[in-house]
């Protein structure tokens, strides 16, 4: 088999314990390297080509029962944190409920050359359309000495969640919901593009270096500047949309009241670059740059606008013992969007968050806790620093474990306090305090 099918049949057959491992390393591409070169010589003898069987084939189900409290969730035009909310005036609510169906097809056309190609129902997303999720080829020939090379084309997120693991449907490995950095990710950091990256080890230590270019994301960092950041696990799809909150009245006359994460408005192509160093087997250290090079005049008829976003992101892995792992992530950048009023753009954001992550293996499963914080701040001529700055933290402390078969089981408590002055808008206070409580079961088949 070749080396990205490998990892992933290996991942869809072995319980989240040992998924964390394989999948969320730091670089899951450097695990799919070391899966070709441990498969190339059973590849040789078998052959390479499989495009349909039930190898090429996995199927997750997701379903939930969650006790929530909060105002107005994002998802139904609101402002609140999370994907799920209280009653209507924000106290607790109880729920059973399907959250996702993923179907992932991984034909494999060559030993070096394999395609991943998956579709999703999310519950309460884009009127619970199947859309298409990721399409793309992975292109990685078997190493040979100290360096070796491979290169991805197609629709995909680029490499910087730290959560979420490989093998389809970019399902979080930890907790039931990623971090807003992540979360963010999931929403508008997924391109239409081709990367290529080398890796090279001297003695103990690996380096890789990834550039990308790519384009249909110019809409980036619409959910950032007029919603803030939220933490959630519904991702984005090929034809998908996402609903805004009530904008303020300048800016409710010319944006359209949801945000379309695939779209081409500039023809500017944007890029990314990222880097990575493992200076030992349990550390590993990754920054990422992003620049979609957007115009921030450009709009389409529907009223969806370029907008220009650049951020940094900077990553850790570390090994505390054999059985603990420290994960953390920082981002910070700035997104803008429309014309200029006296030399200052009408949406001007300045975005941060970092979180640190716990997590301890216990038995077949594992524990973890996460703590964050998060901000945005507005310098825009037509966005109110009081309405629109945000500040706020969340912690996360999740339970895993692997159940029967195929299931796996997550516990998770997730508390958010924010601070938004544009609440107002909609009769609720600038301060919010919400609880997601969930248990969830996942099937992967």
């Amino acid at each position: 088999m070749t080396s990205a099918l490998a990892l992933a049949l290996a991942l869809a057959s072995q319980p989240a314990s040992a998924q964390d491992d394989a999948a969320v390393d730091g670089s899951a591409e450097d695990e799919a390297v070391a899966a070709d070169e441990a498969a190339f010589d059973e590849s040789e003898e078998t052959g390479a080509t499989d495009i349909l069987s039930a190898d090429t084939l996995t199927v997750i189900l997701d379903a939930r029962l969650l006790l929530a409290d909060g105002h107005q969730s994002w998802v139904d035009r609101g402002l609140g944190k999370t994907r799920f909310d209280g009653t209507a005036d924000g106290d607790f609510q109880l729920n059973a409920l399907p959250v996702e169906a993923s179907l992932i097809w991984q034909p494999r056309f060559t030993r070096s050359i394999v395609g991943n190609v998956s579709a999703s129902w999310q519950q309460g997303h884009d009127d619970e359309a199947f859309d298409v999720m990721e399409g793309y080829l992975t292109f990685i020939p078997s190493r040979s000495g100290s360096t070796s090379f491979s290169a991805k084309a197609g629709l995909y997120w680029p490499e910087i969640s730290l959560e979420h693991a490989t093998g389809g449907a970019w399902s979080t490995v930890y907790t039931i919901t990623p971090s807003a950095i992540n979360a963010w990710v999931g929403e508008e950091v997924k391109v239409i593009g081709a990367e290529a990256t080398i890796r090279h080890s001297i003695g103990s230590q690996d380096f890789s270096a990834t550039a990308g270019v790519f384009g249909f994301n110019d809409t980036s960092g619409t959910l950032l500047s007029f919603r803030g950041w939220a933490l959630h696990d519904v991702k984005s799809t090929l034809f998908g949309q996402f609903p805004l909150p009530p904008l303020n009245p300048f800016l409710a006359q010319r944006q359209e009241n949801v945000t379309r994460s695939i779209l081409e408005i500039d023809d500017r192509p944007g890029f990314y670059g990222r880097a990575e160093w493992r200076p030992s087997s349990s550390i590993v250290l990754n920054a990422f740059y992003y620049d979609n090079r957007g115009d921030p005049q450009a709009f389409t008829h529907s009223l969806q606008w370029g907008w220009r976003t650049r951020f940094w992101n900077v990553g850790l892995v570390a090994d505390l013992g054999p059985d603990t792992r420290l994960i953390a992530q920082g981002m910070t950048g700035t997104t803008e969007m429309g014309f200029n009023t006296n030399n200052v753009i009408w949406v001007d954001t300045r975005f941060r968050s970092a979180f640190a992550l716990l997590t301890h293996r216990v038995g077949e499963g594992a524990l973890s806790g996460r703590i964050e914080v998060f901000d945005t701040t507005e310098r825009g001529s037509r966005m109110s620093p009081a309405e629109e700055n945000e500040d706020g933290w969340a912690a996360t402390a999740a339970v895993r474990w692997p159940l029967w078969n195929h299931f796996t089981g997550f516990l998770e408590a997730l508390h958010v306090e924010s601070k938004r002055g544009a609440r107002a808008r909609l009769g609720e206070p600038r301060k919010e305090s919400q609880t997601v409580l969930q248990a969830a079961l996942r099937f992967r088949w």
